[in-house]
């Protein structure tokens, strides 16, 4: 009995004050494994859903017809800077996010606009990879009920884009805010995402001239 307390002082003597027993640590351990397993499990599922909205923006083209998310703003006819309210400055930042062989950025990161008044920003896109690609650009607006209120004109958004091997091109959108933007919103954000899409561009065949008879 005396030896058997000697053997158990000794044990606890050479753990360190305020340690957890053996069987305590093998616990956190798994614990801890179990808690990084969920988080890979987690960041796949999030990275997988990124790149799931490609195919369901193409269900949703072949569903309702091509580019119906980004057409353009055909109900826009007003003369260039007129109905500008100069009472108002309205900051507008650029994003961009890529999904696809390229570098994708905008030339500003904002800009101060009048409502009403028209203004430009050029969106650069590089295709980093030697094969043909083609693509779509799907804005966003933030915060969300703005987006009613931004007019785009001309946009790269309108039509997918094809770009060449290792090809850069410039892409402008020319805009303005409806003046009937709410007069709370004085700082509002257009992000683009642009994704890789399979299949051929919609291109506008040439006309054919009539061939007198």
């Amino acid at each position: 009995m005396a030896d058997d307390k000697a053997t158990d002082d000794k044990v606890i003597g050479d753990r360190a004050p305020g340690s957890p027993p053996p069987a305590s640590k093998n616990a956190t351990r798994g614990l801890n494994g179990k808690m990084l397993g969920k988080l890979l499990v987690i960041a796949a599922l999030m990275f997988g859903f990124g790149y799931a909205l490609v195919p369901i923006y193409k269900q949703i083209c072949e569903l309702t017809g091509v580019n119906v998310l980004t057409q353009a703003d055909d109900t826009v006819t007003r003369d260039p800077n007129t109905q500008v309210d100069k009472s108002r400055t309205i900051t507008v930042e650029f994003d961009a996010n890529a999904r696809g062989p390229w570098r994708f950025r905008p030339t500003v990161a904002s800009l101060q606009v009048h409502p009403g008044e028209m203004a430009q920003v050029v969106y650069e896109v590089v295709n980093t990879e030697a094969r043909s690609v083609n693509a779509q650009a799907i804005p966003s607006y933030a915060p969300m009920e703005a987006g009613q209120f931004f007019k785009k004109l001309e946009c790269f958004c309108f039509r997918q884009q094809t770009l060449g091997p290792n090809e850069a091109r410039q892409m402008p959108v020319v805009f303005f805010i409806d003046p009937a933007l709410p007069k709370n919103i004085r700082h509002l954000v257009l992000s683009y995402t642009f994704f890789e899409i399979a299949g051929t561009p919609d291109v506008a065949k040439p006309a054919v001239r009539a061939t007198p008879t």
